[in-house]
């Protein structure tokens, strides 16, 4: 009766953690194709996906963070087909890079944001929320960026970008490419990553 009783809770469990971790793959995938998704600007986009993946990694732990991180890096990917210009052009000149660049960055910034806000939590609670929503867009935007650097800086079409920005190297590069446009991603993505999970857990008495 016990074991009978124990099945059940798990299969629950196991339940909600799929509808869980659906809805927010679905909510990755409204926000990617609508406004609520990025701030289109001449170079890089602000985007504000980080912010159901620090949710879905906090709420779903490191596992649901990489699959909702998976998620993101494919619509990215999606975007490189003709919706986003920049998107397009690093897929024309290294469709390999551009694959690379766009999923695995996302997979280990939803991975690392749930080891981060996990390793915290057990210290101090209150101090996660912040730590997981701020983890994430910053680990969006150092990986993504690593990643174009290795496969896309000696490339024509970035050292168009580096001219006109008047820096001499990759770490330049990179600080002047993303610059108030990572400063805003980050520090909004972290408050509504925080409140949200926050209040998420709450709700679903996981706090």
């Amino acid at each position: 009766m016990a074991t009978m009783t124990a099945t059940k809770t798990n299969e629950k469990k196991n339940t909600r953690y799929m509808v869980e971790l659906a809805l927010m793959i679905a909510i990755i995938f409204i926000m990617a194709f609508t406004p609520l998704g990025y701030l289109r600007t001449p170079g890089i986009s602000i985007t504000f996906l980080t912010v159901p993946v620090a949710v879905g990694a906090m709420i779903l732990g490191p596992g649901g963070g990489a699959i909702c991180g998976l998620a993101f890096g494919i619509t990215s990917l999606m975007q490189c087909f003709g919706m986003s210009p920049m998107g397009a052009m690093l897929l024309s000149i290294n469709p390999f890079g551009t694959v690379i660049t766009c999923i695995v960055p996302r997979v280990l910034e939803g991975l690392l944001c749930g080891l981060a806000f996990k390793s915290v939590r057990s210290k101090k609670k209150n101090l996660a929320y912040f730590i997981g929503g701020l983890a994430c867009p910053i680990l969006n935007t150092v990986l993504y960026m690593s990643a174009l650097v290795l496969f896309f800086y000696q490339t024509d079409y970035i050292q168009g970008f580096v001219e006109s920005l008047g820096v001499s190297n990759p770490l330049t590069f990179v600080v002047a490419f993303v610059g108030v446009q990572g400063a805003i991603e980050a520090a909004v993505c972290t408050v509504v990553s925080a409140a949200v999970a926050r209040a998420l857990a709450a709700a679903l008495k996981t706090a």
